[in-house]
């Protein structure tokens, strides 16, 4: 099936694609408005003007307006899903809903966005990126902030449970990994599944090193859990899978099948590198990406941490520490 075929079939259900403009390099973010017995809207884009315009006037050629809407499900905590979550539910009194782990954090989003800052510069700092690059990023998310929101959540959402849309029930499944708050919804009848940022076409979805969600401080090992999360994916008889970005997925058994021998690929790399001398994970990134690890260091110290947890998880690395650095090394 082609993405114009796919996104075709999606219209015949009541699912239409609204792609609204994002400031990140992976371009526009793509939303699902789903007509039927309840207005929905499935992720809003970020908070700015020309989101808000484009969201109107793609709203406007499917004959509705944002009072239209009864109802916004977002995925995930990123900004580009849940920015104009406030300004629509004002607008429409539309509810809410958002998986449970996830509602503090959307409706504290300014105070978790900020602790959450604190917790990825003692991570860069501990794998050896400088307090020079750290400073400049944590300026830039902070910049980034006022394109998030802080929604009320009306509607918890709890792993399993069908949310019933009148005509239209949706199984809400949790998986993290590419953030603690990711949120599939699946269409069973239909076969189709909405799978925002978890799993997308073009570019492998970003495991990201995150704070946990429940406030421990410790981090979790996103990118094994992320492979946890694909492999349940794998199992759904989907026809169809809508992402975040890009085009629609119609075979997402071989494309997931990809992404697991990509990340093998990239787990024995970082290991023949540590095998020659023990590296820190900055120092791993660079090697990897050169001056991509410097611009976007974060994304890429995620990246190598998640592919080391599974070398230690293996017994075939362990991390170091000399002076407040964790370099990981090799074992025999």
């Amino acid at each position: 099936m082609t993405s114009e075929e796919a996104l075709e079939r999606a219209a015949q259900e009541g699912i239409h694609t609204l792609r609204l403009p994002t400031p990140f390099m992976v371009g526009r973010v793509n939303c699902y408005l789903i007509e039927g017995e309840l207005v929905t809207l499935i992720d809003t884009g970020p908070n700015s003007g020309k989101a808000l315009d484009d969201l109107q006037h793609q709203l406007a050629e499917r004959g509705h307006s944002i009072e239209d809407l009864e109802l916004v499900i977002l995925t995930h905590q990123h900004i580009d899903h849940i920015g104009l979550a406030e300004i629509i539910a004002a607008r429409s009194g539309a509810d809410v809903a958002a998986i449970d782990v996830a509602v503090n954090f959307l409706e504290n989003f300014g105070e978790d966005a900020e602790r959450d800052d604190h917790f990825a510069v003692e991570l860069m700092l501990s794998h050896g990126i400088s307090e020079e690059v750290v400073t400049a990023l944590q300026s830039v998310s902070r910049s980034f902030r006022a394109w998030g929101s802080s929604p009320k959540v009306t509607r918890p959402l709890h792993d399993g449970e069908i949310l019933s849309l009148g005509d239209r029930n949706l199984e809400v499944q949790y998986r993290p990994g590419h953030s603690p708050s990711d949120t599939l919804l699946w269409d069973a009848d239909r076969r189709i599944l909405f799978a925002a940022d978890h799993l997308l076409a073009h570019i492998s979805s970003n495991a990201l090193i995150t704070r946990p969600l429940d406030g421990s401080g410790s981090r979790t090992q996103a990118l094994v859990t992320y492979l946890e999360s694909l492999r349940k994916t794998r199992e759904l008889p989907a026809e169809i899978v809508l992402p975040g970005h890009g085009e629609p997925i119609s075979d997402h058994v071989a494309l997931i099948d990809e992404r697991f021998a990509h990340s093998r690929r990239r787990a024995e790399t970082i290991y023949e590198l540590i095998a020659e001398r023990p590296r820190t994970g900055h120092e791993l990134a660079q090697e990897l990406w050169g001056d991509v690890a410097v611009t976007q260091a974060f994304l890429t110290l995620s990246e190598v941490i998640g592919h080391v947890d599974l070398l230690i998880n293996e017994g075939r690395a362990r991390e170091v520490r000399e002076n407040g650095v964790i370099k990981f090394e090799a074992v025999a």
